[in-house]
């Protein structure tokens, strides 16, 4: 049985200024973050005998938000060379004993849009792991030997090969949901050195043998009228389905915005197959306004490719290498947080991770259950900028009770909107791990009693207050995700 135990002592950390609802107010008008993002495939083949198959695409690594910059500063500031303020990092696989001899060497490089950037090429899984799952493991440092901390990727699914056989519902995992992430690869003629990557660049689509986007792909409402505004349905992706592909990153869809998904069998498009698309499939995609046109890299362009119909069979198209591609599910995962309040750089792992949320009570009892990773005593769950009264109950679970409304707004008084703040989770020395969560306060009107006779105005502006606060102490609290 997990006892409940309030942390009121700043254990394991030097004494620091005290973490104040200004300077948490100042961190949330400015976000000063630091953003590591890792994209990876959801699925990667086995390696077997001495052959390695590297994932494919390669797992990258972006670096993103102003707190890096800051973190550079800092340690210049400590006397460290400009050499040894530069970020470097190790990544593999997460049963890897020693990060730096098991483990693909990130160098990383600043980008236009100031993002660092990092790929890890030759990383394989041998056929001497019997797991079915595994996660990557990225450990960041700085080349003056400090360690920032470190990271995972979600889990990743085992295969031996892609299969090929019509995917059933017990398989689903290896299934493409509509709404979810995919990139897309191409193959000249299936050497892995020709390997190009569907990416938006400057605005543009590219095929990029450096770096790789993912892509939402959705399924197209196509009873709509009006082309302009598809709506998507939530189902599997099938061969013969119109769908739309918008990159992530930038929000851009391929032109023209919806294409039909066919699948590809010996370098033909297959127009009667209507299977589920599954992972690592070869496939191809036919504009949907164009006489058997499909989309085609010619060197590192985009364009239409013009299929040949088959002359003995009339249920399929003949394509060139350039309009194969292959599909497969991807994760994105993000982690950010911030030094702006900490004396010093820090290490920041373990990073607490919050999976979901728990309400109990309301009004001035309620008790908000946070359920995720690494949790220790040394967290305090802020709203806003309103620190609550935080109990650790173990690494997966901690409890706080939710403050009061009026502590959190000024105008609290008048108000009769509902109020959000975001979620985060602060550590006694200062280091905020920032969450994709946010708490709501919806009052509760209640309906207007019955008039006595005559109405009168009252002047009296604490009747008022007490109105209101009662109405704030029978909260409706609504708990969502930020997308």
């Amino acid at each position: 049985m997990n006892t409940l135990c309030i942390i009121r002592e700043e254990q394991n950390f030097p004494l620091l200024p005290r973490v104040t609802r200004e300077s948490v107010r100042q961190y949330l008008q400015f976000r000063p973050d630091q953003s590591v993002i890792i994209l990876h495939a959801k699925v990667a083949q086995k390696s077997y005998g001495n052959e390695k198959r590297f994932f494919c695409p390669p797992p990258c690594v972006y670096l993103s938000g102003h707190g890096w910059k800051v973190r550079h500063e800092q340690l210049k500031a400590s006397g460290l060379v400009e050499s040894s303020c530069r970020l470097f990092g190790y990544m593999g696989l997460d049963s890897s004993a020693d990060p730096q001899t098991d483990s693909f060497k990130l160098s990383f490089e600043e980008q236009e849009d100031k993002r660092m950037f990092a790929c890890a090429k030759t990383l394989y899984i041998s056929d001497t792991d019997k797991r079915k799952h595994f996660r990557l493991l990225l450990h960041l440092f700085h080349n003056g030997g400090q360690e920032i901390g470190s990271f995972h990727s979600r889990l990743i699914k085992i295969i031996s090969k892609p299969s090929q056989k019509r995917q059933s519902m017990k398989n689903a995992d290896l299934c493409i949901i509509s709404g979810s992430k995919v990139s897309l690869f191409n193959r000249l003629r299936s050497q892995t050195v020709s390997t190009r990557y569907l990416a938006v660049e400057d605005g543009a689509f590219v095929a990029s043998a450096r770096q790789w986007t993912a892509f939402t792909i959705t399924l197209v409402n196509e009873r709509q009228s009006d082309r302009n505004e598809y709506t998507g349905c939530e189902s599997y992706i099938c061969y013969g389905s119109v769908v739309q592909l918008v990159c992530t990153n930038t929000g851009i869809a391929l032109p023209p915005m919806v294409r039909i998904i066919r699948k590809v069998n010996k370098q033909h498009a297959c127009l009667d197959v209507d299977e589920h698309v599954s992972q690592l499939h070869k496939c191809t995609f036919q504009f949907r306004d164009g006489s058997h046109m499909y989309l085609c890299l010619s060197n590192e362009k985009i364009i239409q490719f013009q299929a040949s119909p088959c002359p003995k069979e009339r249920n399929k198209v003949l394509l060139n290498d350039g309009s194969c591609w292959t599909i497969i599910g991807t994760e994105v995962v993000e982690y950010t947080f911030s030094e702006s309040l900490t004396s010093h750089p820090t290490t920041i792992s373990p990073l607490p991770i919050i999976n979901g949320l728990e309400l109990n009570g309301g009004g001035h009892v309620a008790m908000l259950e946070l359920h995720g990773e690494n949790f220790s005593p040394q967290l305090k769950v802020w709203f806003g900028n309103m620190e609550a009264e935080t109990m650790f109950r173990s690494s997966r679970s901690l409890l706080c009770v939710v403050p009061d409304v009026s502590v959190l707004s000024g105008e609290w008084r008048w108000m009769r909107q509902p109020i959000t703040v975001p979620l985060s989770l602060i550590r006694l020395d200062g280091l905020i791990y920032r969450s994709s969560f946010s708490f709501t306060y919806t009052p509760e009107h209640s309906a207007p009693s019955q008039p006595t006779g005559t109405t009168e105005k009252t002047t009296d502006s604490d009747s008022l207050i007490d109105t209101i606060h009662q109405e704030f102490t029978r909260m409706n609290f609504h708990l969502f995700m930020q997308s």
